[in-house]
C-alpha cells in the first residue's frame, strides 16, 4: 500500500500521517524531514541542499527525486509507505510513477478560516524549531520552548495575511496534481474542520474502510 497525502499548509496532514503510520504499520516519509536530515550531513548532496535552503529557494526536482529514490529502498518500506509533501508538481508526479505504483491519494482539506486560525496561532522555537499553538498546544511557560528552553516567536509566513497568500499559491500550484490523480481514479477528499483529538477514532475508521474498499468516499466528520 503506497499512499500519497496532499493538503494545504496548516491542514494537518503531517499529524494525520503520524497517526495512520502506526495504524497501518508503514512508514511516514516527510520530504521536509528528509531535506533537513540530509542538510545536516557533510556530503555533497547535503551541502547542496543546505545552500539552497539557506537562500530560501525551492529544492530542484532532481534532488527531491534522488532523496525519495534512496529512502524507499529501506527495509521498512517493503510493505508500503505514506508520502507527505511529494510530489509537488506534474514533473515529480510523472517521475514518481516510474518508481512506484501509488495505490491511493488522500487530499486533506479544511475551510480557509479554520486553517488561518490554526496557522496564525502557531509559535515556533528559534533554537530547535519545535512548534506550539496559542490556542492548542501551548508551552508550559509562555514564550519558552518546553524542549530546549529557546525563545518562541511567530514566523512572518504564519501571520493571517501571509497565510491567505500561501493558500492561494498552494491551490494554484497543486490543482494540476489534484486533476492528475482524480483522472487516474486514485484521489479521495478528506474534509476535516475539527481537531484530530476530537475525531481521531472516527477518522481512522473511515480511512481504513476506504483503503480496504468497503466505502468509496470519506464523509466529513462533524
Amino acid at each position: 500500500m503506497i499512499l500519497l497525502f496532499l493538503g494545504s499548509p496548516g491542514v494537518g496532514k503531517g499529524t494525520y500521517a503520524q497517526v495512520l503510520t502506526e495504524v497501518l504499520e508503514i512508514p511516514h516519509i516527510s520530504t521536509g524531514d528528509l531535506l533537513r536530515e540530509e542538510a545536516k550531513r557533510d556530503t555533497p548532496l547535503g551541502r547542496e541542499i543546505n545552500e539552497i535552503m539557506m537562500k530560501g529557494e525551492l529544492v530542484p526536482d532532481h534532488v527531491m527525486l534522488k532523496l525519495i529514490e534512496e529512502r524507499i529502498t529501506h527495509d521498512d518500506c517493503k510493505n508500503g509507505f505514506i508520502l507527505d509533501g511529494f510530489p509537488r508538481n506534474l514533473v515529480q508526479a510523472n517521475h514518481l510513477q516510474n518508481l512506484v505504483d501509488i495505490t491511493h491519494v488522500l487530499n486533506f482539506k479544511a475551510d480557509d478560516e479554520v486553517i488561518i486560525q490554526r496557522l496564525s496561532g502557531r509559535i515556533t522555537c528559534k533554537k530547535c524549531n519545535m512548534i506550539y499553538n496559542k490556542v492548542g498546544k501551548k508551552p508550559e511557560i509562555e514564550g519558552v520552548c518546553d524542549k530546549c528552553g529557546g525563545e518562541l516567536f511567530q514566523r512572518e509566513d504564519d501571520k493571517p495575511e501571509s497565510v491567505k497568500k500561501r493558500l492561494d499559491v498552494y491551490r494554484e500550484k497543486t490543482q494540476p496534481l489534484i486533476d492528475h490523480y482524480t483522472n487516474k481514479g486514485l484521489l479521495v477528499e478528506v474534509v476535516i474542520n475539527k481537531h484530530i483529538i476530537e475525531i481521531k477514532e472516527r477518522l481512522i475508521s473511515q480511512i481504513k474502510a476506504y483503503l480496504e474498499g468497503k466505502i468509496n468516499k470519506i464523509e466529513e466528520i462533524k
